[in-house]
This record gives structure tokens, sequence and C-alpha cells, in this order.
């Protein structure tokens, strides 16, 4: 983003922007708390992150924005309020040359999670991560359930999946770590995640489960009240020029969310895009931010124990 991204758009309008980094929780956190004289006129969080920000108030409309009509639905948030900047798939990984080694084959399913030859070698990270909710829903997805009824998550995970898990660790950098090691050998995890590893030259895969992996849509908003409202809401169009959105897949392994964005076929395969968008689901975040303190309450209790 800094590099490559925001050079450009301030050549282009002679803009000042000052990238200030964090993950979506600490954005959503300075937002709320510059709420009255806004800070941030520009925020780029995951899509739970993203709900919470409109429901509380902290968005503006991009009502007119030309963009609207280039990206997926599911990039587009509620009242336009914000607007998927890019796509990454949640789904698992896996060590290849691992399983090949063991004869198995690659993980097809959410319920792939229960089975015991994994256990003690599994990461899920926790429920204060996405794709801890991720893996809750999912597999009451599977189970029968969805987001208004959880009950088959939990009684899916405490029924055997988290005796199989060695580390519930949300940090990417651990999670690689316990990759190199071999003390994990599938996780949930995201496809950009899975992308970087492999860079490194090490043997992961990312699999689409069959009943969807989960589209994490990065959700960006104009603050509230900004006093650069036009200018934001120039540097979001710049984000979504087919360009910029083809470079984001090539630096950051990140799927354009403008659907009439052409890859070359490499970065297609490392990314959510063409015919592997139709694999994709969301989430009913109003749902999941409505109960989340309650799930993560429990899972507290019952899970991480």
């Amino acid at each position: 983003m800094q590099q490559k991204v925001i050079p450009g758009f301030s050549e282009e309008t002679g803009a000042d922007v000052v990238y200030v980094a964090g993950n979506s929780t600490d954005t959503l956190a300075k937002l709320l708390a510059s709420r009255n004289s806004p800070q941030i006129d520009v925020s780029i969080m995951d899509d739970g992150p993203t709900y919470q920000a409109i429901n509380y108030g902290l968005c503006q409309s991009l009502e007119g924005m030309p963009a609207l009509d280039q990206v997926y639905d599911f990039a587009r948030f509620p009242d336009d309020k914000a607007i998927g900047t890019s796509i990454v798939a949640g789904g698992l990984a896996y060590n290849q040359a691992y399983f090949e080694e063991q004869g198995w084959a690659p993980p097809e399913s959410w319920t792939d999670l229960a089975d015991p030859r994994y256990k003690g070698l599994l990461n899920i990270p926790s429920i204060s991560n996405s794709y801890g909710v991720y893996a809750l829903v999912m597999l009451a997805r599977a189970n029968g359930g969805d987001e208004s009824d959880i009950e088959p998550g939990f009684d899916a995970m405490t029924g055997g999946i988290s005796d199989s898990v060695l580390s519930f660790t949300p940090s990417p950098g651990q999670a690689s770590e316990l990759y190199q090691s071999r003390e994990i050998v599938m996780s949930v995890w995201g496809s950009g995640r899975v992308k970087a590893l492999a860079d490194s030259g090490f043997p992961i895969a990312f699999a689409y489960p069959k009943e969807g992996a989960v589209a994490l849509v990065q959700g960006t908003c104009v603050s509230e009240g900004s006093p650069r409202a036009e200018l934001a809401r120039a540097f979001i169009d710049w984000m979504l020029r087919p360009e910029i959105q083809v470079l984001m897949a090539q630096e950051r392994a990140q799927g354009p969310a403008n659907k009439n964005v052409e890859l070359d076929a490499e970065t297609a395969e490392e990314v959510p895009y063409g015919d592997k968008v139709d694999h994709l689901v969301t989430l009913d975040w109003n749902q999941v931010n409505q109960q989340r303190m309650e799930w993560t309450q429990r899972w507290n209790r019952q899970v991480e124990r």
C-alpha cells in the first residue's frame, strides 16, 4: 500500500497521504474515539468491523460513486456506506508435502477439521479473529445450523475438534512458524496468508471447502464528518481502478473487488478470482456482531478451556 498504491495517488492528485497501520479492531476503536473530530478520513477494515462502524454511524454514504456499479454484490455494504476494495478467501490451508507423504487427499470440507488424523496438528485462530468466527459459523452451517442457530457449530468444536487443536493463535507469524516446524499441518486461514508463506518456498496450499470459502471483504469507508470527504472518495475510486486492483492482486495477493478486472493466469491462480468467486460465501455480519460477545464468552469457557 505505502510503496505502490499511495505514491501514484499522491502524484496524480498532489495529496499528502498519511498511512496509519493497524488491525481492524484498532482502527474501529480509533474511529469511535475520534467520532466528533475525525482523525481518519478513509478506513480499511475487515467486513465484520466495517459493519460495526456503519451501525455506529461512523461511515458516510458513497452514493453516486461510479465504482459502486463495478464491484461484486457482496462488496457493497448497507446503504452504500462502505465498499469492498479487495477480497481474500477464508478456508483451509494445509501442508501439501506432509499430506502427500501420508497419502492423504487434500481437505474438501469444513467438517474435515473433525477428522481424528489431524489430532494435535491443527491451528484454528481464536474467535477474536475473523478466521475463528468463520470456523464456528461454517461448522454450524455444515451441520444444519447458521448464524442464528450456532449450536451445531459449538457442538462440532466441543465434540472433538477443539481437542485436535494444537494452537488457537491468531498471529500469522506464529502460525507460519508452527507450519515450518511441522507442529501443525492444517489450519483455518486466508488465501493471502497462504500465498505469503508459499512465496518463502514452504509447500503450503489452500483449499476451497465444498460448503464454500468465506469472502473476507476489505471494507473501505469515508468517515462521517471528514473534512476531506471529496478527496477520500477519490482515493477509494483510485483503489478500485483496474490497474490498481491488478497491482494489489500481484503484490498483496488480494483478489479484485472490481468484477471487470482481468488478471494474468499466474495471478488468477493465487487469489479469489473468476470461477473461484462463485465458491465464496458471505456471513450475516449483523447477526454475528449482535451475538459475538456471547459467542466469545462461550468459546473461552468451552473451546479454549
